[in-house]
């Protein structure tokens, strides 16, 4: 039996090419899209009764977290590319699961199989390396700094220097009064550019003596983060409870 969807924030530039990635699979079924001007009572029948199994939220970080809590509440599957989520929202979210054990929320950061794997890699490296920064690169409409794939990816190399027992990144930068080191992630600095002409990029830098190690991924269309959004949709309701991350959902 196909898999009912539905698409909050289906007129924007994520959400539209969710919809015609939807359309174009065969075990899934595209029910309906939620707009700016929709009800998100809109995914419901005229008893209240769910009208999709899973929704797909592309929204903005104002109203994201809200759009995920009526989800669960009315016991509908969440897959969320929206960014903008801090502890206090995911503790929020955690909290209104509790009323609903079997249903499942996906939040990915990013979506692109490719950048999944580089964030995979960068936390298996960063046991090996000395140094490590985070270079993200976006379009200028992007509304956070640094972008959710990037703090990801800073955190999962603190993990790893963590797990190696490793010390702080060495830097002896004393003044920085325009902030030109970049954002502080965990003890890793992290750099956003913003340049009309790119989608999203990514350059994580590891540093030895005598040797430099660059993993780089880019998506240079939206269709590329389509397959990740897929494979969430399809997986999320054998995952219930709160999932942070697509690697979670692949295996790595």
């Amino acid at each position: 039996m196909s898999i009912r969807v539905g698409v909050i924030g289906s007129a924007g530039r994520m959400g539209s090419e969710v919809v015609r990635a939807l359309e174009a699979a065969s075990d899934l079924d595209f029910v309906r899209g939620i707009t700016a001007e929709d009800s998100l009572e809109q995914l419901l029948d005229d008893d209240g009764a769910p009208l999709v199994d899973v929704a797909v939220d592309f929204t903005l970080p104002s109203v994201t977290k809200a759009n995920v809590l009526w989800l669960i509440e009315h016991g509908i599957h969440a897959v969320v590319g929206a960014t903008g989520w801090d502890d206090a929202a995911l503790a929020d979210v955690r909290a209104a699961l509790d009323d609903t054990p079997e249903t499942g929320v996906l939040i990915a950061p990013n979506f692109a199989i490719g950048a999944v794997l580089a964030m995979s890699f960068a936390r298996t490296a960063a046991r090996f390396y000395e140094s490590a920064e985070v270079v993200e690169l976006h379009h200028p409409d992007k509304l956070d700094a640094p972008s959710g794939t990037a703090l990801h990816t800073a955190r999962a190399i603190a993990d790893g220097r963590a797990q190696a027992n490793l010390g702080p990144v060495p830097d002896a930068t004393e003044r920085d009064p325009h902030g030109a080191r970049g954002a502080d992630i965990d003890g890793v600095h992290v750099h956003a550019v913003r340049l009309r002409g790119l989608v999203a990029h990514e350059e994580i830098l590891f540093g030895n003596p005598g040797e430099q190690l660059t993993i780089r991924h880019d998506s240079f269309d939206r269709v590329s983060f389509m397959p990740g959004v897929l494979h969430g949709v399809r997986e999320v309701a054998s995952h219930p409870g709160l999932t942070v991350g697509l690697e979670n959902y692949l295996s790595l």
